[in-house]
């Protein structure tokens, strides 16, 4: 099993501010992901002026209905020079960048940054010009399913393919598109759906409001997770509330490894080299429940299952059942078979 590869999602958390997004690099090199990421875009190549906002985004900002999503989104705007700092910056802390691009200059632009792994967002799966142009680089491709059918997710398979990405290089992402997710949303199952049904590696792109959830899909066979985290869900934005904290990051990331050890044995059903000792303890062996005399014949009154488990097992207790003791043996005794004629 090799290991999840752990994608903590800074998105848009940052607030439009280079030193939050810093402090969000230490957070999630501190957990120990194995990537950040951000978003890149520009306003105006993705909305209209007129948009309005999402309700999700509406109720986590205070059931703000004035600010159109353009207003918001603008001010949540990376700059080319603040990707560089941060690139930078991920260096120095050991954690690797990585940033979605929601429009056609902004891949364009995370590609000339060096990127080697492009995710696509549940957003733009149905934006063919869009997977034309990340299908053309042949890169490692990580597409979020969200909102989508199987024919959907087929399609964009295809469109990258003919693009010129090997499918090799093409990871599925099963996704709720709901900020938070109900548990009653989740449908985990459906990423072992679309993995079996595309013969895809699959992973999960997590929005519910805890760990439990992508800890499981890692059980369940994820091969890469995604997770939304803030410094504190209390900030102003439109996706804190639906975020872990950087407590609870690093408790996820730890309860990952922890099962990715678990789940590293081969699977055969055998005692471990600790369980082998124990079995001296926690087993029984059979022992006399009272004195018996020398060439008494031993009914099943005469026994006991005590611990510990270093002499005959109870699974011989019909075979003791009706022989002889050659000597005297006193109640609370472990037989052995010396002690049976």
């Amino acid at each position: 099993m090799r290991p999840t590869l752990i994608i903590a999602e800074a998105g848009v958390n940052h607030n439009g501010d280079i030193s939050l997004a810093k402090k969000l690099i230490d957070v999630a090199a501190e957990a120990g992901a194995d990537y950040v990421k951000f978003q890149t875009f520009k306003t105006e190549k993705i909305v209209t002026p007129a948009a309005k906002k999402a309700d999700y985004q509406i109720q986590n900002m205070n059931n703000n209905e004035s600010e159109s999503q353009f207003s918001m989104l603008k001010k949540l705007e990376l700059s080319v020079d603040a990707h560089h700092e941060l690139i930078a910056y991920c260096e120095q802390k050991n954690i690797r960048f990585l940033s979605t691009a929601f429009d056609l200059e902004s891949v364009d632009f995370l590609k000339s940054l060096g990127l080697e792994l492009f995710k696509i967002p549940s957003g733009e799966i149905t934006n063919l010009p869009y997977l034309q142009k990340i299908g053309a680089f042949n890169t490692k491709v990580v597409v979020s399913t969200g909102m989508c059918v199987a024919e959907e997710i087929g399609e964009a398979i295809i469109a990258l393919e003919k693009a010129g990405t090997n499918r090799n290089n093409i990871t599925l992402l099963h996704c709720t598109t709901d900020y938070p997710t109900n548990m009653k949303d989740v449908n985990l199952k459906a990423m072992q759906t679309i993995g079996k049904l595309f013969n895809l590696p699959v992973g999960y792109s997590d929005h519910t409001l805890g760990i439990e959830v992508p800890i499981a899909a890692v059980a369940l066979g994820a091969q890469i997770i995604e997770k939304h985290f803030t410094l504190d869900k209390k900030m102003d934005g439109p996706d804190h509330k639906a975020s872990l904290e950087p407590h609870e990051l690093k408790a996820m990331v730890k309860g990952i490894r922890n099962i990715e050890v678990a789940m590293s044995a081969a699977g055969a059903k055998v005692p471990t080299e600790n369980e082998n000792k124990n079995k001296l303890v926690a087993r029984k062996s059979i022992h006399v429940s009272k004195d018996l005399k020398s060439g008494e014949i031993i009914t099943e009154k005469c026994l006991i299952a005590l611990r510990p488990g270093d002499g005959i097992s109870p699974m011989e207790w019909y075979n003791v059942i009706g022989k002889k003791t050659t000597r005297e043996i006193e109640a609370g005794t472990k037989i052995t078979w010396e002690d049976l004629d």
